[in-house]
Order: structure tokens, then C-alpha cells, then sequence
């Protein structure tokens, strides 16, 4: 009873720590793949741009090459996402000579206004994109990283020299996985960092 009572409890903490949107779903797979070379540019709704540019089975920022580059999937509507956007803009701060952080709206049509107010109302300061290329870009990460389950906001993946990198699975006793989903305490994200950071 008392492991029952566990697992149920441990579902609504994470659900409670997620956002997802069912209406939304589709297959993520049916969409035009972005061949090696290709550069996408993406402009942050506070102004300036960065290009993405894919590799071989993921993406490095042009002229940032040498970055880590974190892809943060969230919506203005998500609860968890606000939660932790000031966390996000604190970790892209202490970090900012080693890591980019690239916030992609998903499952929402807003306006860029509506996206600067979120940034303004939580914090969220590092780089955020409301492009109509969002959705495909983020088709293929979920297809690079052949993630099949029900998409959950917010969703980051981690890329190191153009290969999306281990992260630790919060909801799994840390195991080895390559996305984190919903919303994961800053520290261990900082520590996932340090090591990918100390990596060849």
C-alpha cells in the first residue's frame, strides 16, 4: 500500500511540474528534415539574432561554436516554464562564457509582445525566439533524439560541438538520458554542465 501510495504521489508532483497541451499532439515526424550546412536564423524578441546551423545529427550557434548550447522548448502559458525562467536566466548568467541558452515558444501562437511580457513578468533574459520555424526546428531535435512519448513543456536538450549530450533524469534516480522534462532543480542542471563541460 505504502509503494502504491508513493507512485501515486509521485505522478501528481510530476505532472504538476509539466505543462502539455493533447490538442497540439501530432506526429512531430512529418515535416521537411534540415539538411547538414543549413542555417536557420532566429531572431530574440529583445532584440538581435543567432543562427543555427545543423551538423551532422544536431545544431551548434554560428560564430559560438565553442558554446554549449541548451534548447529550452516552453510556453507563455506554462506554469512550470515561468517558474523556472528567472533559475534559467541565473544559470545562463554563471555560465555565460561556456553556454548559450535558446528558449523556443512550442504549442502556442502568440504575438512577440505577448512573449516579452513572460520574459518581463519572470525573468526569462536569455535568448527567446518566437519564430514560425519554432515547431520544426524543435521536430527535429525530437526526431534526432528519437523521443516518442506525449511532448511535456518545458523540454530542454543539451549540445556539445554539434551532439546532444547525457543529461541526468530527474524523475529516474538521475539515469542517463538526452532531454530533461518539466521542470528540474537548477542545481543539477549545473551539474550535468560541469561535466559535459569537462568532457572531450
Amino acid at each position: 500500500m505504502k509503494k502504491i501510495l508513493t507512485l501515486i504521489c509521485a505522478s501528481i508532483i510530476f505532472f504538476l511540474n509539466a505543462c502539455s497541451h493533447e490538442e497540439n499532439i501530432k506526429n512531430d515526424y512529418m515535416f521537411e528534415e534540415y539538411k547538414k550546412g543549413d542555417k536557420i536564423v532566429l531572431k530574440n524578441i529583445n532584440g538581435g539574432t543567432k543562427t543555427l546551423i545543423r551538423t551532422d545529427k544536431g545544431f551548434v550557434v554560428k560564430g559560438e561554436e565553442n558554446k554549449v548550447l541548451m534548447i529550452d522548448f516552453f510556453g507563455t502559458f506554462c506554469t512550470p516554464c515561468k517558474e523556472e525562467a528567472l533559475n534559467l536566466s541565473n544559470l545562463w548568467r554563471n555560465n555565460s562564457d561556456k553556454l548559450i541558452i535558446i528558449g523556443l515558444t512550442h504549442f502556442e501562437d502568440v504575438s512577440d509582445d505577448v512573449v516579452k511580457k513572460f520574459a518581463n513578468d519572470y525573468g526569462a533574459y536569455y535568448f527567446l525566439s518566437n519564430s514560425s520555424q519554432n515547431d520544426r526546428i524543435i521536430a527535429q531535435i525530437l526526431k534526432d533524439i528519437n523521443y516518442q512519448s506525449m511532448e511535456q513543456l518545458p523540454f530542454k536538450v543539451v549540445i556539445k560541438n554539434g551532439i546532444y549530450q547525457n543529461l541526468s533524469d530527474y524523475w529516474n534516480n538521475n539515469a542517463p538520458v538526452n532531454f530533461y522534462l518539466g521542470k528540474i532543480p537548477t542545481q543539477l542542471i549545473q551539474d550535468d554542465l560541469n561535466r559535459i563541460y569537462k568532457e572531450k
